[in-house]
């Protein structure tokens, strides 16, 4: 299997927390979607995405309209998408997605988890050469859908051979390479016929770094820390994962 789904296997579960918050993180997500393309979802690719993820993660019909209204107000804030990345304690390199109608307030709040676990907050950019920027779509399957086939057929967006299948939802997983093709990938499979097809972008480390249990700790009440914050979308680390298989 990939590196990509591996690790993301391994740590999906973790991601969102409890549930108020996932449907905070999606109503942000939202709003971005709408001021960018509208707020009708059959013009609005983004949108459609955005729709189908929350779906996938149960967020009820009347949220997600709701949402939707609120993104279309005129008094509503106007969301950004800022990165910070840093070290953690013991030479862990962090990820910190973010989507902020405030920086000075964000950034001041991530900078305090980073002091208080004895990291440092870097520079836009510094650490990028550590993890790989990708897009990730899943999507209901097809019967008689020949995956290989179908990757085959998106080579040219860049789309790994590795891809991850869920049996019990019924759902593919695929990843992308190159983030640019986003639309163009979101487009082929909406052209083939795939329903449900929920998008978005994912940092996946280049260089896994193993640590003992009692570093592993540590690290993780640092990216829970972070996820407590409203603003915080998503939190990656290049620390291997407890549950990774050995290479």
């Amino acid at each position: 299997m990939g590196r990509a789904f591996e690790y993301r296997k391994a740590t999906k579960l973790k991601r969102w927390g409890h549930m108020a918050k996932t449907f905070t993180r999606l109503g942000k997500q939202i709003a971005i979607a709408v001021k960018a393309g509208g707020p009708e979802p059959e013009n609005n690719p983004s949108l459609r995405s955005i729709i189908a993820t929350c779906k996938r993660e149960n967020m009820p019909k009347d949220n997600i309209e709701r949402a939707i209204k609120n993104a279309m107000g005129k008094d509503q804030s106007e969301y950004k998408e800022v990165t910070y990345e840093g070290y953690g304690p013991h030479g862990i390199a962090v990820f910190v997605d973010t989507l902020t109608d405030n920086t000075t307030r964000t950034v001041g709040d991530v900078r305090s988890v980073f002091n208080k676990f004895n990291g440092t907050l870097g520079t836009t950019g510094s650490l990028a050469y550590l993890f790989d920027h990708k897009c990730v779509f899943t999507f209901k399957k097809k019967d008689g859908v020949d995956m290989e086939e179908l990757i085959l057929e998106l080579i040219d967006f860049n789309v790994e051979d590795e891809f991850d299948e869920d049996e019990e939802e019924g759902t593919i997983t695929i990843y992308g390479d190159d983030v640019k093709a986003y639309a163009q990938i979101q487009k082929f499979l909406e052209d083939q016929g795939f329903e449900d097809i929920g998008g978005e972008f994912t940092y996946v480390p280049n260089d896994l770094k193993d640590i003992d249990a009692e570093q592993r700790a540590t690290i993780d009440k640092m990216v829970e820390r972070l996820e407590e914050f409203d603003d915080v979308q998503n939190v990656y680390t290049n620390m291997k994962p407890e549950e990774l298989p050995a290479e």
